[in-house]
């Protein structure tokens, strides 16, 4: 091997995946140790790390052009030494001149002094942090000022995070592709409009509210199933780049905070709904009518209480056959569809507000590949006979589909392209 051309090794050394088979190579003589560490882009550490400053500086040393990094101490406890500290990510932000993709996992020892020291990775494109429980606005404003390739943030089970002045910033930078925002009990669905023009280049977008122990399956509030909260633009802001939407465990009535994306999305392909209250047909579609080349959608859906002009309630999940037939009509590059109901009985399949003729409608007029049902309760025999012509079917999980007998799953056989088929809790 020492008498190899170094390019040859490195073409070589590329070729082989596994870092464990990596790490036994670099053992074997120098040549391979130095142009193995120079040519490795992508480490993972933890619990093992040696967190000296003498020991990182020479880690940093070997991997010289080291452009991701992740740093991971879950199921840490203190037997197994120090945490990576502020001094530690000085020294990676300083001496990894080409990192530009950062994940910091319960890292508990790091702060926003030490996040401010990644104002010296100017070519940083990625930032994750996930359950990083020390970090604060103040922090994060640092990043937003100093990372200024920065176009992914994601900010995970991050208690502390309350104030949206990075979000501003961010936003009237207007760099962000991509904004991931999970659990993070100091930030609403509400202040996420501050990011005002940092929409229009925003591609995917996540929001999960952090749920709280009073958080119930039914709604028993109150709403307008005739409400439009599309009738009038009170939010003057665009984000016709948005590809990926995924919404989670918020409430919007009588506010609408993030209820106003839905409609403004004319690139979306894939959108995520799950325990979204107080949401109804209006609102879907506007979303269907903007955002013709949709190819996924996800809804997870649970009781709700509507009630109309007249004084008329009903307590049902959001969604009526007018949103089906909507994304049946406008949305014909349709290919994944996976619905879940969730506190519905399976003695009362009106509670659904889907009925098996709208389904079937969206199936018949949209190429589906994929479907998945979970509690579908106004799915029956019927439905898997008429399934059984769909000509793109690949895929059909069915779960807790009690309506469904064998003598539905007979017709399903029949199916021209299913190749894969998973049920569970079906009669």
């Amino acid at each position: 091997m020492e008498d190899l051309p170094e390019a040859l090794v490195t073409e070589i050394l590329k070729r082989i995946t596994s870092t464990s088979d990596l790490n036994y190579l670099s053992l074997v003589s120098k040549q391979l140790y130095k142009i193995e560490g120079n040519q490795r882009g992508a480490i993972r550490v933890g619990s093992g790390l040696c967190t000296a400053t003498e020991a990182l500086t020479s880690l940093c040393a070997r991997f010289t052009n080291l452009q991701k990094l992740e740093i991971d101490y879950s199921g840490w406890i203190p037997e197994h030494g120090n945490q990576l500290d502020n001094k530690g990510l000085f020294v990676f932000s300083s001496h990894c001149s080409s990192l530009i993709d950062l994940t910091l996992s319960f890292c508990s020892y790091i702060d926003d002094s030490g996040l401010g020291c990644l104002a010296h990775c100017k070519k940083l494109v990625s930032l994750r942090l996930n359950s990083v429980p020390k970090i604060t606005s103040i922090g994060l404003f640092s990043v937003a000022v100093g990372c200024i390739s920065l176009s992914a943030l994601h900010l995970i089970d991050c208690e502390k995070i309350d104030s949206v002045e990075w979000l501003e910033y961010l936003g009237m930078d207007g760099s962000l592709e991509e904004l991931v925002v999970k659990n993070c009990k100091g930030i609403n669905h509400h202040d996420l409009l501050k990011f005002g023009s940092g929409w229009m280049k925003l591609q995917k977008f996540e929001f999960e509210r952090k749920r709280e122990r009073h958080d119930r399956y039914i709604g028993y509030d109150f709403y307008d199933p005739s409400y439009d909260a599309h009738s009038t633009d009170i939010y003057d802001f665009s984000c016709e780049s948005l590809k990926d939407l995924r919404l989670a465990h918020i409430k919007t009535w009588p506010e609408i905070g993030l209820r106003v994306v839905l409609g403004k999305c004319k690139a979306l392909e894939n959108l995520w709904l799950e325990y979204v209250y107080a949401l109804n047909d209006n609102d879907m579609i506007a979303l269907f009518r903007s955002c013709s080349n949709l190819k996924s959608i996800s809804l997870g859906l649970n009781l709700q209480r509507y009630c109309s002009e007249d004084g008329y309630c009903e307590t049902r999940t959001s969604f009526t056959d007018n949103s089906i037939y909507a994304l049946a009509l406008n949305c014909p590059m349709l290919q994944i569809v996976d619905l879940k109901f969730t506190g519905c009985s399976r003695d009362w399949p009106s509670e659904i507000g889907f009925t098996q003729k709208g389904f079937l409608a969206l199936i018949q007029s949209c190429p589906i590949r994929v479907l998945v049902l979970n509690t579908a309760n106004f799915f029956d025999d019927e439905g898997m006979k008429a399934l059984s012509s769909s000509p793109h079917l690949e895929t059909l999980e069915l779960i807790l589909c009690h309506a469904v007998t064998d003598a539905g799953m007979r017709f399903i056989a029949h199916t021209p392209c299913l190749s894969n088929l998973n049920t569970s809790g079906v009669s």
